[in-house]
């Protein structure tokens, strides 16, 4: 049990130190827009969504409603609701109940990508320790940001937040050079996403477009790739083997 936690912190230090860069500009951002260190440390503490944080911090500013701050954080945030159903699906027997209630916050890009990349079924003790080093990075270099917001230049600031892309590039990447099933999936929501960013009639929110990209996408593995089918397959030939062999 002890070895799964180690894992999992081993395994997460990668996307803590991606938060720790996105975390800081958002550290930034909240105290240049009038926040204290202590809230906007206590934002990130209580939300841990990048573009749902930097989305809600906007409205703040802006006076923006109530309605206006749930529905986009609905859609900000509904993809991690797919990426929810999706871990079930893989977790083990264990990870249940309460175990479940408390660690789906949890339930991030990066996280959710390295889980669901395990050959084994995921350990609530693994998926623990996956989660608490991604989840301290945030927190401090949210902290880190907002203590250091009046000292470092904005074109640094900036910088900080092309961090996590070529992090998630980093995760995807192998994945999809192993496996041809899961590039294939990659390049279809890749192309869809452009074709949503560029094409002039359509207007769709960022998380919008990422969950119908997600849905998208998923829906074409499962009909082109279904592991039901290679399961099968490869059940019948195992049993052709026992008989051959008998």
């Amino acid at each position: 049990m002890e070895q799964n936690f180690r894992k999992g912190l081993r395994d997460g230090m990668p996307i803590c130190l991606g938060y720790l860069s996105v975390s800081f500009t958002f550290g930034l951002l909240g105290v240049g827009m009038g926040l204290s260190w202590w809230q906007a440390t206590f934002i990130s503490l209580t939300n841990v969504t990048s573009a749902g944080q930097f989305a809600g911090l906007t409205i703040m500013m802006e006076a923006g409603s109530l309605m206006e701050m749930v529905i986009s954080q609905f859609f900000i945030n509904l993809r991690y609701l797919l990426m929810s159903i999706s871990l079930t699906q893989k977790v083990d027997e264990r990870f249940r109940g309460i175990f479940r209630w408390c660690l789906a916050m949890g339930v991030t890009d990066e996280i959710f990508a390295v889980a669901m990349s395990q050959q084994k079924p995921v350990s609530r003790r693994y998926f623990s320790g996956l989660f608490l080093t991604p989840y301290l990075g945030w927190g401090f270099g949210t902290l880190l940001g907002a203590l250091l917001g009046e000292v470092v230049p904005a074109g640094v600031a900036e910088v900080f937040g092309i961090a996590i892309y070529g992090m998630f590039l980093a995760i995807i990447i192998p994945k999809a050079t192993e496996s041809r099933p899961v590039l294939s999936v990659v390049l279809v929501a890749a192309l869809l996403s452009c074709v949503i960013c560029y094409a002039p009639f359509i207007r769709l929110s960022s998380g919008l477009s990422i969950t119908l990209c997600a849905v998208v996408a998923a829906a074409y593995g499962a009909w082109r790739h279904p592991i039901l089918a290679v399961e099968d397959a490869e059940g019948d030939e195992a049993e052709k083997r026992e008989v051959r062999h008998a």
